[in-house]
Order: C-alpha cells, then structure tokens, then sequence
C-alpha cells in the first residue's frame, strides 16, 4: 500500500502527541531578518523573501524551529518547560526537488536534564521514522558543544574560531581544511587591492570608504544589511586575515580530533586518550558526551550501531550541543530523513527572559514516503 505525506502527517502527530508534545502552528510568513542572523549560510541563501509596503523583509519559513520557538515566547512562554510538535509546509529553494514541502517535528524547551532530553528527542525520533517504513536507519552523532570545548581550551583567537567552526558546521573540516583555515593570511589575495587601499586608515575612514564602494557599485543592502553593515562585517573579515597563524601543535591537535569516529562509547575512549595527552581539560563535556550515551542506551538503542564523527555537524549556525541525523541506509545521495540537536542559546536570542535549554529535531516527509518497503 503506497503511503501518502498525509497518512505520515496523521501518523507522527498522533505518535508525538502520545509523547507529550502538544500541536504548535507557527505563522507561515517570518521576518527575514531572523532567519538571516541565526541560521547557517545555506538555509539563508535558499530563502523565499519579500518586502512588505514599509520596505521589511519576510520570509516564507524556511524551517520551523525559529517559528516555533517565538511563537511560544509571544505567548509569553520561557517560564516553565514545554513540549511542542509540529507538521506543516516549508520553502527552501533545492536543487532537483520541489522548494515546498512538509516537515514533522518536535522540539523541547527548557529541560535541565540535557542529555536525557537529547536521547529523548533521538529515540522518538527513530520511534517515529521506523514504525513508518525506515527498516534499515543510518544514525549519525556530532557533538558542537564538544568541539566548541576544544577550541576554548585551545584559546584560539576569535576570528579563527569563527572560521573553523563555520566550516564545522558545514561538513568540511579535514585536515587539508585545517591548514587553509589555521593560516592567518589565508584568502587575503582575494582583496588585496581594497585591502592595500585601507592601510593606515581610521576605522571611521575605512568603513566610509568601503560603503562608498558598494554604493558606487549600486548595492545599498543585501539581505536585509545596509551598506553600512556590509562594510562592517567586510572589514571585520579583513582584520581576521592578518591574525597569526596557528602553531603546528595546535593544527595537528585539530586534526587529531576531527579525524575521531566510531561507536559513542569506543569516541569516548579516544577523546579521552587526546585530551590526555595534550593536557587539554574536556573533562565536562566528555563526561556530558558520557551520560548523553548512557541515556541513549536505556531508551533502548544499541550504541554499537550508531555512527559518531567528532568532525560531524549541521548547517545551521544555532546548534549548540549535540547533533544527529538519520538516513536511509541503503539510498546512496546521503540526504537526511531526520535532523535534530540541541541548540541552547537561540531562544535567548530571540528575547526569552532567561537562559534556556532547547533541543528537537524535524522530518523530512516527502524523504520518509520515499522509503522502499
């Protein structure tokens, strides 16, 4: 019997209600400008945008965690743990599928226990997809809050950090990468004309003379940015090139650490063994990373068969901790069925009245009726 994204929709639904998660539905018309501060680069630059009479930016939501999350702080959430699900149209602009389609979901709001809410949100999740076609899941683990540990005992300077982890976050950091991004000079050429021409200027000076630039050029905004702050962010990025370059030790620590993978338990062993031996203290987040695994394997699933990269994130600038996704098996194009993850500062950036704990995932149901049976 062929199933339909409707029939899933009333399937995960019903599943996630059974779990404590009540229906949440979001507007479907965002402000942009969300979207663009807190999302990662490829969910901005596949946005649906238009301007409204007053010139403001909005978006068809292109994912529903930043939708739920303010829906519920409009309605003057933030005090008390919550549970929401969610099933509904988003538009992404995506090469060789349609750019609307439905995503189920759920997410949990302000749970102290973070890693019994972690193995939660992955548990329902798989509960979710394998009672609705996906017999053989791939489960893959990352950990932000895990790398993002390294770099802080690492004390790298700011901008390097950036890089790196926006490299993270895109599936790209290697050791080839490693060498690219630790290298303080890298990508200077790019703007070496600009950059000789900014020598010895004020900072006043230089930004006057960078949005002269673009308005010579005809651009006086750019996704919702003024020149002004094109013209910050450039020169941000150009004083980033001229930090130092990181040591040797510090880019063979790197590479050793992304190059980790495994079963969580085996990961574990040898993140131990690194920190170690490089007198770096991960000591918190190893022991998180420990507990998160423990709860993982008393909601039932084998640890042995989920698949742990420490190099291992998703595109999306708001994770915060740990990250998973689940594919199918035997499809070789590696697209996502499932994606999820903790991300804890995003709804205090959205204006919550105190620091809140968040994780939760989304299914991609035209993926899900895809799945042979």
């Amino acid at each position: 019997m062929e199933r339909t994204v409707q029939d899933l929709s009333d399937g995960l639904l019903a599943s996630f209600a059974g779990a404590g998660y009540a229906r949440m539905e979001p507007d479907v018309l965002q402000p942009a400008d969300v979207f663009l501060d807190l999302s990662g680069e490829d969910i901005r630059s596949r946005m649906f945008v238009t301007s409204d009479a007053d010139g403001r930016e909005w978006a068809l939501r292109p994912e529903f965690t930043i939708p739920v999350a303010r829906a519920w702080l409009a309605a003057g959430g933030g005090r008390e743990p919550a549970s929401f699900s969610y099933c509904g149209p988003v538009f992404r602009l995506r090469v060789g599928e349609i750019g609307e389609f439905i995503q189920a979901g759920i997410e949990s709001f302000g749970r102290d226990d973070c890693e019994a809410a972690d193995a939660e949100v992955l548990a329902l999740a798989l509960e979710a997809v394998t009672a609705h076609g996906l017999d053989r899941p791939d489960i893959r683990l990352g950990d932000v809050g895990l790398f993002t540990a390294l770099l802080d005992a690492l004390a790298l300077p700011a901008a390097r950090v950036r890089k790196l982890k926006r490299a993270y976050a895109q599936g790209g950091l290697n050791a080839a990468s490693i060498d690219v991004l630790a290298n303080g000079h890298s990508g200077a050429s790019e703007h070496a004309g600009v950059l000789r021409a900014l020598e010895g200027q004020d900072p006043k000076a230089a930004r006057a003379f960078v949005e002269d630039l673009l308005k010579i050029a005809g651009i006086s905004s750019v996704g919702g940015r003024s020149a002004g702050e094109i013209a910050a962010r450039f020169l941000a990025q150009a004083a980033a090139e001229a930090d130092a370059d990181l040591s040797e030790e510090v880019r063979d620590i790197l590479k050793r650490f992304v190059a980790i993978s495994g079963d969580p338990d085996t990961a574990s062993a040898r993140l131990r063994a690194l920190a170690a031996e490089t007198g770096l203290d991960l000591t918190a987040a190893l022991d998180a990373f420990d507990a998160r695994t423990g709860f993982i394997a008393a909601r039932g699933i084998d640890v042995t068969t989920l698949a742990f990269s420490a190099a291992f994130g998703r595109n999306l600038d708001y994770y915060t901790g740990a990250v998973f996704e689940i594919r199918d098996a035997r499809q070789a194009d590696g697209r996502p069925i499932v994606g999820g993850g903790r991300y804890d500062r995003l709804l205090g950036t959205l204006g919550a009245p105190r620091p809140i704990a968040a994780v939760g995932c989304s299914i991609w149901l035209d993926r899900l009726a895809g799945v042979r049976r």
